[in-house]
């Protein structure tokens, strides 16, 4: 991989953009690579959390890379958008493996929709976001435009998007865009005990239970129904035996996925 560099401990993978010239732009390279490093992830019975971020204390990800599609018409920008959504951004959403994103400095455009798919975002205390697109007569084109409405209202979201401002990090936790505001220098360190935390529980229930709550944010489906089929599948899994008996027998459980 030319853009990406990740780094395994404890069950924990930290992947790192690493394009900090570009201020972690995503490329259509970038975009690939990622995607195929998270099927990886996911296969990998002993990754139970991943951390995203980006190299350098600049940036997460300062948005996508413009000059990859300036001169693309209709049909190509829409085929930009749906590749988009299904190799990346709609597969970090429902991954099984829990995703944290660590925000660390700029994340605009596509960097914040990066963040915004990710299932729990850390800011550290200098990071900016915003979905500047509407200035360079497009609309964000990676979930932006839905992701930001469920995290922050519809309100919110219209300021944010039709102002194409940015906003602190302490202003995206008010409004509940970010789940947490640390110094730079505690971020990754932030993360990875929060990573460490969800580790140590059963990766089938987590993995239901993502489903679950993704399941309330899709167009024709029933997320009480999805959570009571869901809720009914743990029940036939070796880790709800090991934590119930473990909870018995008044012990930490050893939950092995299965």
């Amino acid at each position: 991989m030319e853009n990406i560099l990740f780094k395994d401990g404890e069950g924990l993978r930290i992947i790192t953009i690493n394009r900090p010239n570009q201020l972690n732009a995503l490329n259509k390279s970038t975009i690939n690579e990622l995607s195929d490093l998270l099927d990886k992830s996911e296969l990998d019975t002993q990754i139970k959390a991943i951390i995203l971020t980006g190299s350098g204390e600049r940036a997460f990800v300062a948005g996508a890379d413009i000059k990859e599609f300036s001169d693309f018409n209709i049909d190509q920008g829409a085929a930009l958008s749906k590749e988009g959504h299904q190799n990346l951004f709609d597969k970090i959403e429902h991954l099984s493996t829990p995703v944290i994103a660590a925000v660390n400095g700029f994340a605009l455009g596509g960097g914040l929709e990066l963040a915004m798919s990710a299932h729990i975002r850390v800011a550290s205390e200098n990071a900016k976001m915003g979905l500047p697109e509407v200035s360079l007569g497009v609309i964000p084109g990676y979930g932006g435009t839905q992701r930001l409405a469920q995290l922050v209202g519809k309100g919110r979201a219209y300021e944010l998007i039709l102002t194409a401002g940015m906003i602190s990090a302490e202003d995206a936790y008010r409004m509940g865009l970010v789940n947490h505001v640390v110094p730079l220098s505690e971020l990754l360190a932030t993360c990875q005990k929060m990573a460490t935390r969800i580790s140590r529980n059963s990766p089938k229930a987590i993995s239901h239970a993502i489903k679950s709550v993704n399941a309330g944010f899709i167009d024709g489906v029933n997320g009480f129904d999805t959570e009571i089929s869901e809720f009914g599948k743990c029940f036939g899994t070796e880790d709800f035996k090991e934590g119930t008996l473990a909870f018995i027998e008044k012990r930490k459980p050893l939950f092995t996925g299965k």
